[in-house]
């Protein structure tokens, strides 16, 4: 795995304003060759995450970097959907097992109708938030929106790892947050501080959120368990 920050990282000059560019020595998704250019660019993402987001194009089409990011949470909700059709075990109580296994069938095909919406809804979403962040701690030295979204789209390369029971989502959520930090440091170049910070404050708003409510559904529990 290359994480090799080489001497251009941290926040080039050249990149001020956010100039277009094609590609670059990037390996992008293109749907002329979608199923070779698919593994090459997971390949890139996962094995030298620093040079591919420092090669990708910063303006082109949202339409490449959406349906990658699509086709990669449709193999997290297909693989879910199988593992929880022939092991329903891990998904239910072993009396229950003959209904989890239909209602499994279920969730597979339902997953995998409303996967495609949620993900590009989704990725709209944390782009928005991400980028203005970006404006706000990068300001100008930035390379517009639509480069945001091409980091947000592949960074749903984690979605491959998702479905693993357990300890898959932990990994994604991890994983996730070191590629938007690559992401955003090499495209938008910024220093690396900068680029967690950006990164780093939704997840700390999450995290406080999901505290809060966790807390309180414990105290709703807690009191109503005391009235009986």
């Amino acid at each position: 795995m290359d994480f090799n920050t080489g001497p251009g990282s941290g926040g080039s000059s050249s990149r001020s304003g956010g100039p277009s560019r094609s590609g670059g020595a990037g390996e992008e998704f293109n749907l002329q060759d979608p199923v070779g250019s698919f593994v090459r660019t997971v390949v890139a993402v996962v094995t030298q995450p620093v040079p591919f987001f420092r090669g990708i194009a910063w303006q082109g089409n949202f339409v490449n970097p959406l349906i990658f990011a699509i086709i990669c949470a449709l193999i997290s909700a297909l693989l879910s959907g199988i593992l929880a059709v022939i092991f329903p075990p891990l998904f239910a109580s072993p009396q229950n097992t003959g209904e989890s296994f239909v209602g499994g069938i279920g969730v597979l095909v339902g997953t995998l109708i409303l996967s495609p919406i949620f993900t590009a809804i989704g990725l709209v979403i944390a782009a928005g938030i991400i980028h203005l962040l970006v404006l706000l701690f990068v300001k100008p030295r930035n390379t517009g929106f639509e480069a945001t979204f091409r980091i947000a789209s592949y960074t749903q390369v984690t979605q491959l790892v998702s479905w693993i029971p357990i300890i898959g989502s932990i990994i994604a959520a991890i994983w996730a947050i070191v590629l938007y930090i690559f992401g955003i440091r090499e495209v938008h170049g910024t220093t690396t501080g900068k680029a967690a910070l950006v990164v780093l404050i939704p997840v700390a708003i999450l995290l406080v959120l999901f505290v809060i409510v966790g807390g309180a559904l414990l105290v709703f529990f807690l009191g109503n368990q005391q009235q009986f």
